[in-house]
């Protein structure tokens, strides 16, 4: 699966999406890439899928940042900033020395990753059965919630997923991830993502049954990364 045929929003440099199964055979012979918490991270996995899940997402991530900062992957040093919500040492991740902004998401199935030249996040789900999609709509922002509630029920899994995928972005990319209530910011449930004044949010293509999207900003005061 490429995105090579989609436009990329303005400040997006790369974005890449892989398939865990066919991924991961060749991310288990660079588990050497990882660093110390990477490492400490995989190996607390009970799930095999989950841990391919996580191996193949770091290890793309290192390759890809690699290539753009021109060096190798086991030179990148990934840190996080404080967290913008809380200031707790969970906040946006970022390279140490800068150069690139950069966000990764998975499920089991799929990883998606950005790098961009403004601060960006991304957000790929599996699209919820009826029961669960109507447990989450509720916790959307109340015009999200009216946009979801005027559709019919088999429609509302997918408004579900998009409207999520859309704000879990924004909100990695802000720093802010899900410290924030999610029926704070609107983002919109319908076909197109809501016009923001700081951020561009996109959906992107995914195959049917999962929902992705990305968030960058229009502007970065700080310039990217650190």
């Amino acid at each position: 699966m490429t995105f090579e045929d989609h436009p990329r929003p303005p400040g997006v440099e790369t974005l890449w999406c892989g398939n865990v199964a066919e991924n991961a055979p060749e991310a288990a012979l660079h588990t050497d890439r990882l660093d110390a918490e990477e490492t400490r991270r995989l190996g607390a996995f009970t799930s095999g899928a989950d841990r391919d899940a996580y191996l193949v997402a770091h290890v793309r991530l290192r390759a890809l940042l690699a290539d753009r900062l021109a060096t190798t992957p086991e030179r990148v040093e990934l840190s996080r900033e404080p967290c913008a919500a809380c200031g707790g040492p969970h906040g946006r991740p970022y390279v140490r020395g800068g150069g690139v902004h950069f966000s990764l998401s998975h499920t089991r199935e799929f990883v998606v990753i950005a790098l961009a030249s403004q601060p960006v996040g991304v957000d790929v789900e599996a699209v919820p059965g009826e029961r669960a999609a109507a447990e989450l709509a509720p916790r959307m922002h109340p015009r999200e919630v009216a946009e979801i509630v005027r559709l019919a029920e088999g429609d509302r899994p997918s408004a579900v997923a998009r409207c999520w995928t859309r704000k879990e972005a924004l909100l990695k990319a802000r720093g802010v991830g899900l410290n924030e209530d999610t029926a704070v910011s609107y983002v919109g449930a319908g076909p197109r993502p809501a016009l923001l004044p700081e951020w561009i949010l996109a959906d992107l293509p995914v195959p049917p049954g999962f929902a992705a999207a990305v968030a960058v900003g229009r502007k970065s005061a700080a310039g990217p990364g650190r």
